[in-house]
């Protein structure tokens, strides 16, 4: 930056910019405002200044008795500026009328030296002052008096800065330049006694503050800790943080036309620039050696003539240095208006309304409204799938496809639609054969006719045959065979035919095969199939485009245990060999069989299934059908193919995203465990206000089951609270006495969530324990009772007497740190079988459940055994593998010891889950995340391996998961920290 002019007429303290006499015409600049080492005030005309004028100073008053370091202009009268010095000195000045200042009132005692001044943002008559020992004024200029003091009470304040929130006019921060106490308090004027938040980002001392006018949540300031910071003052949270050099910064500023821009002073004579949008400080640095190696090149310090050559600086070696943006988008560039779709066809809209802000009135928190609205955009589609609805609870299927024959306007859905119609009705074959065009009634009246001849159709290629009439002349002999054989050798088959019945049954099987040896004609096959009840040859060999015969004669002549297989066979011949007509005909021999999966993978081949009207097509099809089969065979109805669950799943986004999350889950198949079903299932769920279900817990179809609002009374009536909806769930799925002794034993999740410590300021309550309470062993303990004999075998607690009493959950001992929230926490690591000695000896007297005989005096520990372990399964030993390699990773990498203790722990903590893999004690759910996490893993993509961690949590038993789960979570959070 060039310099555009300068004057220089004392040594200055404070040096402020005013607008006053800013107008469109010659005088733009305003007026520079100097505070002076002799007490004196002087007015400068920036714009003599720039211009190179030599008479520049527009008036100057010598009222102080020392040094003027505080300077401010009234915002809303900018004529009117307030100047502090020496022994409690404040004036305000009049640019108008400069020559007499005044006092906000008498001077506060004892007299001290006044190093900050404020004008109120809010109102146009409060002005604050701060002295170096941490004591602040507010004046009212009305009354002419100050209003109220605050101050530190820990008498190490050093006030370096003061300002005003920009927003609340009660509200105004302090900062200390003192090393001992480098902090900024924020005060509320309304709660004078002590700081409303302070905050401590800083290691040394303060130098400067500047709060933004254009957000308030952006604070500047900069200390001798060669830091400039921008924090948000009302959650102390550092948003920002400016490259600086070793050099102290001892002004910052805000540019008041651009928010983003701010410049920084710092000792060594350098006026920086920055901006809190980001950007790389590298084409600076250069710059600046691009300037010292030209500078060298001019130099000749020789005398010789020859200046020396530009100076060959090395590359630089460190990283770009990058800084980073905001943490968080200034107020200046936040979204006036927004929407968002959400899961449910949800549309979320927001809007910031500006209020109307009236100067001398403290503004109110300003409410933001979000409007949340349901979208329809298939309304065709929702109207369909509630008629489905209705004709499922009603079980009016016939009356449904009815009227789904009468609304088609192709021949071919009118087809499936009366194919699906005959699954309700009796003689459901016959009405088959009826659809494919074979009617008893017909055939009967044309076989009465006298001279009609049936035409029918045969199963090889060719036209038709002539049925021959009635042959009626039999020879009658006594040898029967001998009489048989005559007849076939002159051709005589009917005679044959009937001699051979009336000479056995024998005789019979003997000349139906030479029958069909010596008559090759058409039709045989079909009498060879109606003889021998063949149908599978006939089905594999027919001519395809006599599929419908095909079809009828199994329809008219196969038995049920065969009936569907050889429909199954048709319908793939057909899909397999048939051009796209008979692909499509293929459905039919599908529907016949009952075979839904089938029918989904040849509707969906042969139809456009993106559109939601297409999938609606399919799955009324295919949810008829399933009823259909349901009530004719013997089949499971919550089995759901691959392929079916993929198109139930894609239907149930569909009804979700038209806001029907009800029908969503009514559709959703319940007994598949594919991930993308289980966390839709899960959403769904979680949108309507329930649990979901954990179905390797309860081996039962998916049950959605309320969650419970607000605080429900737990068990007995004994606990209160808000973990109380969990713990029910709990109990329904481990039991009553698994959850009673999970509360007996505080197990209770830490209210940052699973792995994070507990609040160690916050120590449970005493309370006594009575003298014969005895807790129930935990389930995941090694032991479940100390013996008295170390060689006596380890026996289980006796179990509850029916009708127990529910007993009331004791405190935690003294000392022990309270954990709170719904879920309990991951229990220690299974370590040798020792019990730690009690305190006393209890008495288990009357305790319910406690064992009968001599009260227990000592505990010994168990005598060691080698255990031998199983090996893991290989399909599950890639988990250890990956797990362990991913922890050796992240140790390389961790440089922290606490986190590398962590680490350690988590390795041998592991145990418990590779002990369950080998002992295959896990749930199919549980192992398929596992196998997801790795993938995860194996990619790098730590933040997916936490979010199925959740999914595995959030939707599995927790008596399964609660030893290593957590571990895990601890190892992906290393590894997402470290970026190994």
């Amino acid at each position: 930056m060039a310099v555009a002019g300068g004057c220089l007429s004392c040594r200055y303290h404070k040096l402020i910019w005013g607008p006053h006499s800013m107008t469109a015409g010659e005088r733009v600049s305003g007026v520079l405002i100097a505070g002076g080492e002799n007490g004196n005030v002087i007015l400068y005309d920036p714009a003599k200044i720039i211009a190179g004028d030599t008479e520049v100073i527009i008036a100057q008053k010598d009222k102080h008795t020392g040094p003027v370091r505080a300077l401010d202009v009234n915002m809303f009268q900018t004529n009117l500026v307030a100047s502090g010095a020496n022994e409690s000195e404040i004036y305000i000045w009049d640019l108008n009328n400069f020559a007499t200042p005044m006092t906000p009132g008498v001077k506060t005692q004892p007299l001290e030296d006044i190093s900050c001044i404020a004008w109120n943002r809010q109102v146009q008559h409060i002005l604050a002052s701060a002295s170096p020992s941490g004591r602040a004024t507010v004046w009212d200029l009305r009354k002419n008096e100050p209003i109220i003091k605050v101050s530190d009470h820990n008498n190490r304040m050093h006030c370096s800065g003061l300002a005003w929130h920009p927003d609340v006019a009660t509200q105004m921060v302090l900062a200390s330049e003192d090393d001992r106490l480098p902090v900024i308090q924020m005060w509320d004027l309304r709660f004078a006694s002590s700081p409303l938040r302070v905050l401590e980002s800083h290691t040394r001392g303060i130098l400067a503050i500047a709060w933004s006018m254009a957000d308030s949540e952006l604070l500047l300031s900069c200390g001798k800790d060669a830091k400039i910071l921008c924090s948000n003052p009302n959650t102390g949270e550092v948003l920002y943080e400016l490259p600086t050099n070793t050099q102290w910064c001892f002004d910052i500023q805000w540019c008041p036309r651009n928010p983003a821009v701010l410049s920084a002073a710092s000792f060594d004579g350098r006026i920086s620039v920055y901006s809190i949008m980001g950007g790389s400080t590298d084409g600076l640095r250069q710059k600046q050696v691009d300037q010292l190696s030209s500078s060298f090149g001019n130099l000749d310090p020789f005398g010789t003539g020859q200046p020396l050559p530009p100076l060959q600086l090395p590359q630089q070696t460190a990283p770009q240095s990058v800084v980073l943006p905001l943490k968080k988008p200034p107020k200046w560039i936040r979204r006036p208006v927004g929407a968002s779709f959400s899961f449910g066809g949800k549309l979320v809209t927001f809007e910031n309304a500006k209020p109307q802000q009236q100067p001398g009135i403290e503004q109110q928190q300003q409410r933001h409204h979000v409007y949340v609205s349901q979208v329809v955009t298939e309304k065709e589609f929702l109207a369909r799938s509630n008629q489905l609805q209705e004709a499922v609870q009603s079980e009016g299927f016939i009356s449904y496809c009815q009227k789904k024959i009468d609304m088609a306007q192709a021949d071919f859905e009118k087809n499936v639609w009366a194919f699906l119609k005959v699954n309700f009705e009796e003689d459901s074959r016959a009405k088959y054969l009826e659809l494919l065009g074979y009617r008893k009634d017909d055939l009967r009246n044309k076989v009465n006719v006298p001279g009609s001849w049936a035409c029918v159709k045969c199963f090889a290629a060719g036209g038709c045959i002539y049925v021959d009439g009635l042959i009626t002349q039999a020879l009658l002999t006594g040898n029967f065979e001998s009489a048989v054989d005559l007849c076939l050798h002159d051709n005589r088959m009917a005679d044959a035919i009937i001699l051979a019945i009336a000479g056995g049954q024998d005789l019979l099987s003997r000349t139906q095969e030479k029958y069909f040896v010596k008559m090759q004609s058409k039709i045989t096959r079909l009498i060879t199939a109606v003889v021998t009840k063949n149908w599978k040859e006939i089905v594999q060999s027919c001519d395809l485009q006599n599929w419908r015969e095909a079809l009828a004669a199994v329809l008219t002549y196969a038995r049920p245990d065969e009936f569907a297989a050889l429909c199954d066979l048709l319908g793939n011949r057909l899909e397999s060999e048939g051009d796209s007509l008979l692909q499509t005909q293929a459905c039919l021999c599908y529907i016949c069989a009952g075979n839904v999966e089938k029918l989904v993978a040849c509707w969906t081949k042969a139809q456009d299934g993106n559109s939601p009207l297409s999938l609606q097509d399919l799955i009324e099809k295919v949810v008829i059908l399933r009823k259909a089969v349901q009530l004719t065979q013997a089949v499971d109805p919550n089995a759901v193919g691959a392929l079916l669950a993929e198109k139930m799943s894609q239907y149930a986004n569909l009804l979700a995203a038209q806001g029907s999350i009800a029908a969503a889950l009514t559709f959703l198949p319940a007994s598949t465990n594919q991930p993308n079903i289980v966390l839709l299932r899960d959403r769904l769920c979680r949108a309507q206000g329930e649990l979901p279900a954990r179905q390797e817990a309860v081996k039962a179809p998916y049950d959605r089951q309320p969650m419970p609002k607000g605080r429900a009374g737990a068990v007995a009536g004994q606990m209160q609270g808000p973990q109380a909806p969990a713990q029910q769930y709990y109990q329904q799925v481990t039991g009553f006495w698994q959850l009673l002794q999970d509360i007996v034993l505080g197990f209770r999740r830490p209210q940052n969530g699973w792995n994070d410590p507990p609040a160690l300021n916050r120590a449970a309550k005493k309370k006594k324990v009575p003298d014969n309470f005895m807790p129930p062993v935990p389930i995941t303990s090694p032991i479940m009772t100390p013996l008295a004999d170390p060689q006596s075998q380890m026996q289980q607690a006796p179990a509850p007497p029916a009708g127990a009493p529910s007993f009331q959950a004791p405190q935690l001992p003294a000392g022990q740190p309270a954990l709170q929230g719904p879920y309990p926490p991951a229990p220690q690591p299974l370590g040798p079988c020792i019990v730690p000695p009690a305190a006393s000896k209890p008495s288990t007297e009357g305790a319910p459940g406690a064992p009968i005989g001599n009260t227990i005096q000592h505990v010994q520990a168990l005598p060691t055994e080698k255990i031998t372990k199983k090996p893991i399964p290989e399909e599950h030993l890639i988990l250890k593998t990956t797990f362990e390699a991913l922890i050796q990773r992240c140790l390389l990498s961790a440089s922290d010891p606490q986190a590398k203790r962590k680490l350690d722990d988590a390795n041998k903590r592991l145990e418990c889950l590779y002990d369950k893999l080998r002992e295959q004690t896990l749930s199919p759910t549980i192992i398929s995340g596992l196998h997801n996490m790795v993938k995860s893993i194996e990619t790098r993509n730590y933040v997916e391996g936490l979010n199925i961690h959740t999914h595995i949590v959030s939707t599995s038993n927790f008596s399964e998961t609660s030893a290593f789960m957590p571990v895990l979570k601890v190892v992906l959070t290393q590894a997402n920290k470290l970026g190994v």
